[in-house]
């Protein structure tokens, strides 16, 4: 029996995906505990104990200063920039991706501008974007934009180039408009295609978030932890960094159920 046609049973398999988070978890706590002997006031590897009650003190204790749950508004104001710019970047890449895909004046006009302007670096722009928009919500939310709507455009020009020609031109040959391929042919199967791309997309998305929210920024995920790590505040940063893990893990999977209720078509095909 060839390894390549080994297939794991239903608790193996929860098991294999279950070792590595074990693995990484048991190593930390074993060099946790290795510093903290030789060392008790060690801030690099905290232990357990030093962040749930870090975690208790920015979730669940009021800021004496604002009032505010810290952690929770830190929450917000990150996933308030983050949905309004992975919104618009959608709005834009479904409407170009489809329209580039399927008007072959359009595709020789724009491909070669989208794939050159996919390439710029989105952080290394971040700074023209605050001298332009300022450091307010704007720039950060357009960072977003930037960052992920054009892998979207290409991602979805590329599948709609990739569509059987014979889907095209039987709906030609019954008659149809070109808008009328478009909304009943075309769009229908970029739809759950482009929910793929938006999960692709959700890890640059965090990583322009948290970068413009360090540099100016007033709340949210990233701000936090940049302003914390000046005290070296790891029982803060870990917990951080974990719960932002946590977050897009929990996004990546509500849009892989998403995916597969609204077109249960799809991932039939996928899986086969």
């Amino acid at each position: 029996m060839r390894i390549i046609n080994l297939h794991p049973g239903r608790r193996g398999a929860r098991l294999l995906a279950a070792a590595p988070f074990v693995t990484v978890v048991v190593l930390y706590l074993i060099a946790s505990a290795i510093r903290l002997a030789a060392n008790p006031d060690d801030r690099l590897l905290p232990s357990i104990g030093k962040m749930v009650a870090a975690v208790k003190l920015m979730a669940f204790t009021q800021d004496m200063a604002t009032g505010d749950y810290l952690m929770v508004s830190d929450t917000l104001a990150s996933l308030q920039r983050l949905g309004e710019g992975l919104a618009i970047a959608i709005s834009i890449a479904f409407v170009v991706g489809i329209a580039v895909g399927m008007v072959p004046y359009l595709r020789r006009m724009f491909v070669p501008f989208i794939a050159a302007f996919s390439m710029v670096p989105p952080l290394a722009i971040l700074p023209i974007l605050f001298i332009v928009a300022g450091i307010g919500e704007a720039a950060k939310v357009t960072l977003i934009v930037i960052g992920t709507a054009p892998y979207m455009i290409r991602d979805l020009f590329m599948r709609v180039e990739e569509m059987p020609k014979a889907q095209l031109i039987k709906a030609q040959t019954l008659g149809a408009s070109s808008w009328q391929i478009a909304l009943r042919v075309v769009v229908p199967q970029m739809l759950p295609r482009l929910i793929d791309s938006l999960r692709l997309s959700l890890g640059p998305a965090w990583i322009y978030l948290i970068s413009a929210e360090a540099i100016a920024a007033q709340d949210g995920l990233g701000y936090r932890i940049f302003l914390v790590r000046r005290y070296f505040a790891m029982d803060i940063i870990i917990p951080y960094v974990l719960w932002i893990t946590l977050l897009a893990f929990l996004f990546d999977i509500l849009l892989r159920l998403l995916q597969r209720i609204a077109f249960p078509w799809f991932a039939g095909a996928k899986s086969q």
